[in-house]
């Protein structure tokens, strides 16, 4: 009866224990209680696909860290209000981001916009590391396509609603222009003015084109 009875006392504890662990706060994974902030929610949360400090590992998710933080609340309204359709960022952030107040958006967007970003390899292969510099630096005048560098900056570090690009994985840059050029589910492709602007630049570019600017842009930390 002892041993019974100190098994189901240690058992309770256990359940206590997390129980707590899930209305803490400062621990919690509740991206429903407006009380835990936006860091806390990048760390217990969002790192599980983009990183602790908003590096990912796998390409299937963008790299968040030094991202603007004018770019980054806009996009998680746009997840939030359901604007945003295209396939690899509803699947995961419409469920995560229905319930985010403001201020965990804000905070969200602190976070990883201060957080630095860490040197990962280069996935591009050389001649297309080259050839997408030259349409970053100087655009594809044939095609009337202006050099990327024009609106994310010289070093592709992004400038307020125009994204950073820079050690973005080259897979996930290949995806987003492909669903700039070919389909309306980016819904700041519609509704604000930098959307319009790639969805105008994208359509002239060609697969190549695409893949080549990808590798160079994820290349540049690297470089």
């Amino acid at each position: 009866m002892t041993c019974t009875r100190l098994t189901i006392s240690r058992a309770s504890w256990a359940v206590l224990a997390l129980v707590a662990g899930c209305a803490n706060p400062e621990r919690s994974r509740d991206v429903a209680n407006p009380a835990v902030s936006g860091a806390v929610l990048a760390q217990q949360v969002c790192s599980m696909c983009h990183g602790l400090g908003g590096t990912a590992v796998s390409p299937n998710f963008p790299n968040l860290a030094a991202q603007t933080d004018v770019y980054l609340v806009s996009q998680l309204k746009n997840f939030r209000a359901r604007q945003r359709r295209d396939p690899a960022g509803f699947e995961y952030m419409w469920g995560l981001s229905h319930a985010l107040t403001d201020a965990q958006i804000d905070g969200l967007a602190a976070y990883f916009s201060r957080s630095t970003p860490q040197r990962q390899r280069v996935e591009g292969k050389a001649e297309r590391i080259a050839a997408g510099q030259h349409i970053f630096e100087q655009g594809l005048p044939a095609k009337n396509i202006p050099a990327c560098a024009g609106c994310h900056g010289d070093k592709g570090q992004g400038n307020g609603m125009f994204p950073r690009l820079a050690g973005q994985h080259g897979d996930y840059l290949v995806k987003q222009l492909t669903v700039f050029q070919r389909t309306d589910e980016r819904s700041d492709a519609q509704t604000i003015p930098t959307g319009a602007v790639m969805k105008t630049v994208a359509h002239q570019l060609g697969r190549e084109d695409i893949a080549n600017v990808a590798a160079y842009a994820q290349a540049m930390p690297n470089r």
